[in-house]
């Protein structure tokens, strides 16, 4: 199941929120987990068993970490290695055994049989969610939880349970205990949620078909032109998909009375490769930062370490979004641009007007991209070589043209939609006047969910870019 599904919006959303506004404070947690684990387990029921597996082993880890004297420092090591192993062993199971034995044969010449496990859908996600309260109570950061009920509603969530934001226990804790749910939470995330849906239906679906079309055509047929143009869209695919998806799991958690943190900042209004990953997917790199960066030693031991450790990490966050060569080259260009940067090109960057630092930022976000989304190596080098070398079809060709005039009005919106150029224009327009903000607001959803309803009811291809990650 989809947020942008109709059985979702029409029937799982408001049975969900009619009974947990009628049902007792104490009971609500207890409901959020029902209805959690029946999303969950809506396209893939065996797999509820996991993620119960995945509740039990952190709970009970959590608790025992937690009750166990800050002496026993050797114990407390091992629970959390115990815990974290058996994480990241699941984790390695079910999403890279396969990449694992297909690597091991392709170098070794061998012809071991794969596993064919299915993906569950986010357990990256809930994986490292589960990873992060364990450390964090380990860290005497936050203390275990002694409610189940409370901890499996927190892993299980469904609002941010598939695709993020990757939430850590510490921003909900008391939220978990003891939440108000007002007036005011419930009508901004309703504007919230109804954003993300407009992103999603209406941007992020339509310009994917300009990158379907377009990437499945053979090499001979490739213009210099025409691959750019499928890199662009999809460079607003997946800003207005995976965005679209957290606005939806922002505002679903408010309107619940939770306050998740933001995952978006308009990251391709950045002047600078670290400053688009300070705003791009801000769970996943704070993760990493939190608890593989610093703990390797971050920029404390030196600059060859730091080197090391930003390899590392981007390495690791590569592998992370998939079992395929493409997300660890993808890893790996990140890491090399951002060890430029720390060694001179910011400070460079910083000395130059800002446009200079938006340009470089767009080209290598825009470049990556093109790395990330073409798994297929023969493929990836056909289309690589088309958009800077030498296409075959020549630079420009009357295929994009066509697109173009089809889809330009569509580009241009979401490329304007990609900053925060609306949001300051209508907080400046409506700043003075908050009952025409209101009544402009209420419009905003009425007109975004009905348009959003009208495009799901017609269109078939309406899947999440990170649901696969």
């Amino acid at each position: 199941m989809v947020f942008s599904s109709l059985i979702f919006l029409v029937i799982f959303l408001p049975i969900t929120l009619l009974v947990y506004y009628i049902a007792p404070t104490k009971l609500r947690n207890l409901w959020l987990l029902i209805v959690s684990l029946i999303f969950y387990s809506w396209g893939e029921p065996v797999y509820i068993l996991l993620m119960l597996f995945s509740i039990l082993l952190n709970y009970v880890s959590g608790l025992l970490i937690s009750r166990t004297d800050e002496s026993k420092t050797g114990k407390r090591k091992a629970l959390l290695a115990i815990s974290v192993i058996i994480n990241v062993g699941l984790l390695f199971v079910f999403k890279y055994a396969d990449f694992t034995i297909g690597t091991y044969n392709f170098i070794f010449g061998k012809h071991v049989q794969l596993l064919h496990i299915a993906l569950p859908i986010g357990i990256s996600f809930y994986t490292f969610q589960a990873m992060s309260y364990v450390i964090d109570v380990y860290r005497k950061k936050v203390q275990g939880n002694k409610n189940i009920i409370n901890f499996a509603t927190y892993i299980t969530m469904f609002p941010q349970l598939i695709a993020g934001p990757i939430v850590r226990y510490k921003t909900v804790e008391k939220e978990l205990r003891d939440r108000k749910c007002t007036v005011d939470d419930f009508y901004q995330g309703i504007i919230r949620f109804t954003i993300g849906l407009g992103k999603k239906v209406l941007i992020a679906n339509n310009v994917a078909i300009i990158f379907k079309e377009i990437s499945a055509m053979p090499k001979e047929q490739l213009s210099t032109s025409l691959s750019w143009l499928a890199i662009l869209a999809f460079t607003l695919q997946i800003y207005f998909d995976f965005s679209g998806y957290s606005d939806m799991a922002i505002g679903m958690g408010r309107m619940l009375g939770f306050h998740f943190l933001e995952n978006f900042d308009y990251p391709y209004e950045s002047k600078s490769i670290t400053e688009f990953w300070r705003r791009w997917h801000i769970s996943l790199s704070t993760w990493f930062k939190e608890y593989v960066y610093i703990p390797l030693g971050g920029n404390r031991k030196g600059v060859p370490r730091q080197i090391f450790n930003i390899f590392i990490v981007w390495l690791l966050t590569g592998f992370w979004h998939g079992a395929s060569w493409n997300f660890v080259l993808w890893g790996v260009y990140y890491a090399v641009l951002l060890i430029i940067e720390k060694l001179f090109l910011r400070k460079f960057l910083d000395k130059l007007p800002s446009i200079i630092g938006r340009i470089y930022t767009i080209a290598a976000f825009v470049s990556g991209w093109a790395i990330f989304v073409l798994s297929d190596l023969k493929h990836r080098g056909d289309f690589i070589k088309a958009l800077f070398f030498n296409a075959q079809k020549g630079l420009v060709d009357h295929h994009t043209a066509y697109l173009l005039i089809s889809f330009g009005a569509l580009l241009v919106v979401g490329i304007i939609g990609s900053t925060s150029i609306p949001k300051r224009v209508a907080n400046k327009v409506l700043a003075k006047n908050v009952a025409v903000k209101s009544i402009v607001q209420m419009l905003f959803v009425v007109v975004i969910l009905a348009l959003s309803i009208a495009f799901i009811v017609s269109d078939t291809y309406n899947p999440f870019l990170y649901f696969r990650f």
